[in-house]
């Protein structure tokens, strides 16, 4: 296992400490005789398994954590081999504030991450009694959050008001003439990038959910609805308008085939199509891609999600409820519709002051509202 630099990035007390842990877990070992330990390296590929049931996102997310605390474990000589009763008493804390020293307290979504996926590990290491003597879940918990803190104040989401900019112009650009595979190719490409960025546009989709659009979810282009499984493998209902549904309508038709993947890749290097044309089908890189070279085109800088945050503000502005919006985004807690969007709500509670609100002098006066 390679350190990846952790020795350049601790502090030479931080590090001094190493081989105290290292002692400390073998005497942890040896009290800890009711527990059949395994090899940190097979608990992991152990670990890996068990998130069969995740989405691809969340697996990707923790294992790439891991690499990160497997590393920072390496650095204190503790490595695959070891016993997972090796793990020291406070070795979690010392991660954080490894990560802490190594990307700065603030922004915290880099900690938060690679906290996440070594929470994760630790919850099936306990499942599984495979923990050190003492070390608790709950004991674990508390330490790290005393050392990464409470979460500063959300930032609102700050979207360039020339979003819709980016649909307009790929609308607008000259279409290919197919007079050969490249210029059809070409010709493909910018009918299926037009129904993304409607797609986006109309419904605030992830770019994940984007990417894993059939043909079927949307009826060829005549359903103003469908029904996607969302992150965390939950369902929900996705609304389109008209014309979102002809920009479709008209790329499947250019398409002229039947692979179920809604959005397909059309560059030459795709392979071959494999079963219903799955093979072909779009990564979400691609729908990121697809975003980013339009708004350079546009002179706006834009993501996937930026397009989510700007149905949510245009829903909210035009006087939809918080929960509405909750339902159209898929967020699993209203708590995290309110907390990124909460601030478009200022509007009508001032609203609401105003009508509602009695001077004291009227108070006074007979008659008055008590």
């Amino acid at each position: 296992m390679t350190t990846r630099g952790f020795d350049a990035d601790q502090p030479d007390d931080f590090l001094s400490e190493a081989p105290s842990m290292a002692e400390g877990a073998s005497r942890t070992v040896s009290t800890a005789d009711a527990r059949a330990a395994i090899s940190l390296g097979a608990a992991r590929v152990r670990f890996g398994s068990s998130l069969v049931g995740r989405s691809p996102e969340t697996t990707r997310s923790y294992m790439q954590s891991l690499d990160h605390f497997f590393n920072f474990l390496d650095g204190l000589g503790i490595s695959e081999t070891s016993p997972t009763t090796f793990l020291p008493t406070g070795v979690a804390e010392r991660f954080a504030a490894w990560l802490i020293r190594r990307y700065g307290r603030r922004p915290r979504g880099t900690q938060v991450t690679y906290l996440a996926g070594m929470r994760a590990f630790y919850r099936y290491l306990d499942r599984h009694d495979l923990l050190p003597a003492g070390v608790t879940i709950e004991r674990t918990r508390s330490a790290v959050r005393d050392v990464i803190g409470r979460p500063g104040p959300y930032l609102a989401p700050r979207i360039d008001p020339r979003l819709p900019s980016i649909v307009l112009l790929a609308e607008a650009l000259p279409m290919p003439v197919p007079d050969g595979a490249a210029s059809q190719r070409a010709r493909l490409e910018l009918l299926r990038d037009r129904a993304i960025l409607r797609v986006l546009y109309a419904t605030g989709m992830r770019r994940a959910e984007v990417a894993s659009l059939t043909r079927g979810c949307v009826a060829d282009g005549h359903a103003l609805e469908a029904l996607v499984t969302g992150k965390g493998q939950k369902e929900r209902t996705v609304f389109f308008d008209p014309d979102t549904m002809t920009a479709i309508r008209v790329y499947l038709e250019a398409r002229a085939d039947r692979f179920e993947p809604l959005f397909l890749r059309h560059d030459t290097g795709r392979g071959q199509p494999g079963p219903a044309g799955r093979h072909y089908a779009m990564s979400e890189k691609t729908v990121w891609n697809v975003v980013r070279k339009y708004g350079e085109l546009a002179g706006v800088s834009a993501s996937p999600h930026d397009f989510r945050h700007d149905k949510a503000t245009t829903l909210l502005n035009q006087g939809a409820q918080l929960s509405e919006v909750q339902d159209i985004l898929g967020h699993a807690s209203p708590e995290t519709t309110k907390t990124i969007y909460a601030h478009y709500d200022r509007s009508r509670l001032r609203e609401a002051f105003d009508r509602f609100s009695v001077a004291p002098e009227d108070r006074t006066r007979p008659g008055s509202p008590a």
